[in-house]
């Protein structure tokens, strides 16, 4: 074992997903999927600390290299297959902890857009039995995939991750409730500055602050559009992911709650494929500003990159029903605006995000 997969910090996590992401009680079953072999530190230490709580711990190995060869050689059927042991872990779990290490973003390079499009829908609606039947964490491993995929050592990324990670909870929270609160009442969103004229209502939503209970890291602030009200466009300054494929310089357009326009420079058959999943899936379900002040880099994965101070974020499809939200669609797919190079959000007209993170 290397230092990194020995240091303390990987069960201070474990602590932390146990006890305040989940709070796993006594007697509970806890299902934690381990994403990639070297998400086995983590994995390790919830392990202990779901026994220590004394719940009772089944462990799940997933691989995108294994999913690989469903994508390579399946057929129809086993493409739109939605796996019945993971389906089936969702109800038998009071508790699902996901682990799920980097890996190589061109593993499924000669995958058919299509055919990953299906795919990517039936993996969707696991994550959809997951928050309709569990509570539930997601945890983004580093590992040296996603070292290599954020352009940065190994032991950089794991220091921003176990900093992320590892602040205090409850003091992080009580502020950005306090940031909530003052947005809650707002009617209009406007997203303004270079490659962004995007507005929407939320009258009548929540905003729902991210604190640590369902991602680590986490630390974002979350509100759900009226989706009939979006109007405008937004292009993306780094690549969108989803189900391990880039889309370079997205652009999306709406008007009057219809999307009109759609393009990238990279895998524009793919997006397509995926806008086409369902009726949802061209409408946003979720806008988000992230909050958490040791999350700097970015990496090319939503866990991690909606997560950093000066940046927004739009979902395409599933809202989340605690916003108030009612957009439904098989997936739901988080796509980053970084304000760090310019453009801030108003609120009924007053500057509330730039690219310091809010200014609320």
């Amino acid at each position: 074992m290397s230092r990194l997969d020995t240091d303390p910090r990987w069960g201070a996590v474990g602590r932390v997903l146990v006890e305040h992401s989940t709070r796993v009680r006594p007697g509970e079953r806890v299902m934690i999927a381990m994403g990639e072999v070297g998400s086995y530190p983590l994995a390790r230490a919830v392990f202990q600390a779901v026994v220590e709580a004394g719940g009772y711990p089944q462990v799940q190995f997933l691989s995108e290299e294994l999913r690989h060869a469903i994508l390579r050689h399946g057929d129809a059927d086993q493409l739109a297959w939605v796996p019945e042991i993971e389906a089936h872990g969702m109800s038998w779990a009071d508790v699902h902890i996901a682990l799920r290490g980097g890996f190589d973003l061109d593993v499924h390079a000669d995958i058919p857009s299509e055919r990953l499009a299906v795919n990517q829908a039936a993996q969707g609606r696991i994550s959809t039995l997951r928050w309709q039947h569990t509570r539930w964490a997601l945890a983004r491993v580093p590992n040296q995939a996603f070292a290599d995929q954020a352009g940065v050592s190994l032991e950089r990324v794991t220091e921003m991750f176990f900093a992320g990670c590892l602040l205090d909870w409850d003091e992080a929270a009580t502020r950005w409730r306090e940031w909530a609160n003052r947005a809650a009442g707002g009617r209009t969103v406007e997203i303004r500055g270079p490659g962004a004229d995007l507005r929407f209502s939320i009258e009548g939503r929540t905003w729902v602050v991210a604190d640590g209970r369902t991602n680590m890291p986490d630390g974002e602030l979350m509100t759900a559009p009226v989706t009939d009200t979006v109007d405008g466009w937004i292009a993306f300054e780094n690549p969108a992911v989803l189900g391990g494929r880039r889309m370079h310089d997205l652009r999306l357009r709406w008007e009057k709650g219809v999307l009109v326009e759609a393009t990238a420079s990279t895998n524009e058959d793919y997006l397509r494929s995926v806008l086409a999943t369902d009726e949802g899936a061209t409408r946003i379900g979720e806008f988000g500003i992230g909050t958490n002040p040791f999350i700097d880099l970015v990496c090319d994965d939503i866990l991690i990159d909606e997560k950093i101070n000066g940046t927004v974020h739009v979902a395409l499809g599933r809202a989340y029903p605690e916003c108030g939200g009612d957009n439904r669609s098989a997936i739901h797919w988080d796509i980053v605006k970084d304000l760090r190079a310019g453009g801030e959000v108003l609120l009924d007209g007053r500057p509330v995000v730039d690219g310091r993170g809010p200014v609320l």
